[in-house]
C-alpha cells in the first residue's frame, strides 16, 4: 500500500513509519494492495494526533487517535481504520453469498388423483372391466415463500447522532468515521441541516433538509 506522511510541529522517526507500514498491511488483507494512505501527525495543545485517512476503489476510511504520544495516537487510529475496513469486508462477502432470483426454485405443477367416482365410470364404460392405470407415486414438493418475513423494527434513542457543533463537509465524514455511526446529523456554518448516512455497500450519502 502507498503511504504518504506528513508532520506538523512534529518529527517523525523511523520506528513510527514502522510500526504504519505494518498496520496497514494489516489493513490492505480486506481492502487490497492497491489502496492509498496518508498519515498527518500533528500537536494540538498537550495532545499528540494521528489522523488516517485510506482511500480504496470504492471506500474511503478515516480514522484519527489522541494521545499523550504519537505511537499510541497511531495505534488508536489504525486500530479504528482496521475495524472498518473489516466490517466493509463482511458486507461484501454476505452480499455475494445471497441467493439471486435465478437460484430459487419454483414448486414444479403436481397432477392430482382421480377420485373413486372417476374410477367408476371408466369401470363402466369398459364393459365392467378395471381400467388399467399407471403406478403412482407421491412426491413431495418443497417451495420458498413468495413473501418474505417482515422483521419489526428496533428503535434505539441514541444523541450521538446529532452534532452540536456546525461543521464542514469534510469534518462530518470525519467525525462519522470516528464514533463508528452510521448516521449523522449535523449542520454547516451557514445553518443548513444535512444528514450524513451509510449505505449497505460502504459509500456515504449526503441528504440536504429543506
Amino acid at each position: 500500500m502507498e503511504v504518504e506522511f506528513t508532520a506538523r510541529q512534529v518529527s517523525v522517526p523511523k520506528a513510527l513509519r514502522t510500526q504504519a507500514t505494518e498496520g496497514l498491511e494489516r489493513i490492505a488483507r480486506f481492502l487490497g494492495k492497491t489502496a492509498r494512505a496518508s498519515i498527518i501527525f500533528r500537536v494540538q495543545r498537550h495532545l499528540q494526533i494521528a489522523e488516517l485517512t485510506i482511500k480504496a476503489r470504492t471506500l474511503t476510511i478515516a480514522a484519527a487517535g489522541e494521545a499523550d504520544n504519537l505511537p499510541l495516537a497511531l495505534r488508536k487510529a489504525l486500530a479504528h481504520a482496521e475495524h472498518q475496513a473489516q466490517r466493509y469486508h463482511e458486507r461484501k462477502y454476505e452480499r455475494k453469498r445471497l441467493p439471486t432470483e435465478d437460484k430459487v426454485l419454483t414448486a414444479l405443477p403436481v397432477a392430482r388423483p382421480k377420485t373413486r367416482a372417476a374410477d367408476d365410470e371408466l369401470i363402466a364404460g369398459n364393459g365392467g372391466r378395471p381400467a388399467r392405470s399407471k403406478a403412482r407415486a407421491t412426491i413431495a414438493v418443497h417451495s420458498f415463500p413468495a413473501a418474505t418475513a417482515v422483521v419489526e423494527p428496533h428503535i434505539l434513542k441514541s444523541s450521538e447522532a446529532i452534532a452540536m457543533n456546525p461543521m464542514t463537509m469534510e469534518q462530518a465524514v470525519k467525525e462519522a468515521e470516528f464514533r463508528d455511526r452510521d448516521l449523522l446529523i449535523f449542520r454547516d456554518q451557514g445553518g443548513q441541516m444535512f444528514v450524513l448516512h451509510r449505505r449497505r455497500d460502504g459509500q456515504m450519502e449526503l441528504v440536504e433538509i429543506p
